[in-house]
């Protein structure tokens, strides 16, 4: 038996899918953008969609239309604002039911209905339709475990749906579907051509548009030769967010089955050509009386959208002293910072010579102070040589900013980077002579420490040293004497 069923299966898929492919390319599809929607920018800016209405608890946005949020009691559905009159007709829609329970109800619903229907207890819109329904149901209501399940439901307008038995009796064909929480939208194609009804589920397991699957193929099926095109969705004691991303409707003919129709007789075509000359040589007057009335206004030449070689020549000129006056600004931190060292050892040496001053004493002097001259002026003259180089890099960033400002419009742009450069040689020669004077200057020494008077006077010194002689020699007599006075004994 189960093989029997899947052989079954498997004849209805190939039928179908030769069926569609027959279909697909023998039909010609036109799309119709006024019973359309899709992302982004779908909305205006007041929240409304164009084209369409919505009603009850539906929350359009610029990506996606949420039907019905995922709130209890909850009831929601928007309608095409015109009726559509094409007989054949395909919709392609992409939605996403979701929620954070393992089960969610109530469902989605898909229509077309010869009168619209804005609220009711049939997912969110009115029973006793005159039309087709397409449900997507995913609450168990008769506790069959067939759900999530796609319902196709006709009703000539005296029909009231089952909910208990989630209109199994009902419907007209079904396929049980999971296109509940996936992780990519899931698209529904609906065909009606032929009175014949055939529904695909693609159930979104991967980003592609063309993985459909047949889900129900239903044939003599009547429909309004005019009605509107719905989406509805409602919640109950358990909800989902009902997203739809994208509602694409198309129309359907045979190939040639318009054009009888559309063809035009040779009159009509030589009254539409003499209408179109007619109207191209109005257009040529207003031309020509606008630019009378705008004399000053003309369209610009072609040679003004390129740039010129002058012009690229001055860009490269003003790069090239954009670099030279960020080079000068770097230089002329780092004379600031060495002007400030020398400043800082000037004032250390002189601090030094007080304090040397105040401890040394008269003897000697001349030779120290010469010295402290000597470095002295070395100091006073590294600190007035960085006082001219930082007035002489000033000067040069003065002029590099003047021609930076006049270099557009300016003739002799060469000769003032050239002068520039002959500023920049002149700095850096300065820098190496003073780095060499620094280096071989005149070898200067520190005052040495002068010899400090002795504490005792020439006599005193004598009459200590005999004192010494004298105990020296009473101590060495004491102990001869002591020597043989102990020999004695033995």
């Amino acid at each position: 038996m189960p093989c029997t069923l899947l052989l079954v299966h498997f004849l209805f898929f190939i039928t179908f899918s030769v069926y569609v492919q027959h279909v697909v390319s023998s039909i010609h599809r036109r799309f119709e953008y006024k019973y359309s929607f899709k992302g982004p920018h779908l909305t205006y800016q007041q929240g409304g969609i164009p084209f369409w209405s919505h009603y009850g608890d539906v929350i359009p946005s610029t990506d996606q239309v949420r039907v019905a949020p995922s709130l209890r009691s909850q009831r929601g559905s928007l309608w095409t604002s015109y009726n559509a009159s094409f007989e054949n007709w395909e919709v392609e829609m992409a939605f996403s039911i979701s929620g954070m329970l393992r089960i969610g109800a109530d469902g989605l619903a898909i229509w077309f209905t010869k009168e619209r229907g804005p609220n009711g207890p049939v997912y969110g819109a009115a029973d006793n339709w005159d039309g087709v329904g397409i449900f997507f149901d995913t609450y168990d209501n008769d506790d069959n475990g067939n759900n999530p399940i796609v319902l196709v439901v006709g009703n000539n307008g005296r029909l009231t749906y089952n909910h208990l038995n989630d209109g199994a009796t009902q419907s007209l064909g079904s396929c049980i579907r999971d296109f509940r929480n996936r992780h990519y939208p899931v698209r529904a194609r609906i065909t009606y051509y032929k009175k014949t009804l055939s529904v695909a589920v693609n159930p979104g397991l991967a980003d592609t548009e063309y993985a459909y699957e047949s889900c129900a193929v239903v044939n003599d099926m009547i429909l309004p030769k005019v009605g509107y095109f719905g989406v509805s969705a409602a919640t109950g004691s358990l909800a989902d967010d009902h997203d739809v991303l994208s509602f694409l409707t198309f129309s359907l003919r045979e190939p040639g089955a318009e054009s009888d129709k559309k063809q035009i007789s040779d009159s009509e075509r030589d009254a539409f050509q003499k209408e179109y000359e007619q109207f191209q040589k109005e257009l040529e007057k207003r031309k020509e009386d606008y630019q009378k009335d705008h004399p000053t206004v003309s369209t610009p030449k072609e040679d003004e959208f390129y740039e010129t070689d002058r012009q690229r020549e001055l860009e490269m000129v003003s790069k090239g002293q954009d670099q030279i006056q960020q080079e000068l600004n770097h230089l002329t931190e780092r004379l600031k910072m060495m002007w400030g060292e020398q400043k800082r050892h000037s004032d250390i040496l002189n601090r030094s010579n007080k304090e040397e001053s105040q401890t040394t004493v008269k003897e000697g002097p001349t030779m120290a102070k010469s010295n402290l001259d000597n470095v002295l002026k070395i100091q006073k003259h590294l600190v007035q040589t960085l006082e001219e180089m930082r007035s002489s890099v000033s000067e040069i960033a003065s002029k590099a900013k003047l021609i930076h400002q006049s270099s557009s419009g300016s003739s002799n742009a060469e000769s003032k980077v050239t002068e520039i450069k002959e500023h920049v040689s002149i700095v850096k020669r300065e820098m190496n002579n003073l780095l060499k004077n620094t280096v071989s200057g005149p070898n200067t020494r520190c005052p040495g420490i002068p010899s400090s008077p002795s504490c005792i006077s020439t006599g005193h010194f004598l009459v200590f040293v005999i004192l010494q002689t004298v105990f020296a020699m009473y101590y060495l007599i004491y102990r001869s004497k002591k020597e043989s006075e102990s020999k004695k004994f033995f």
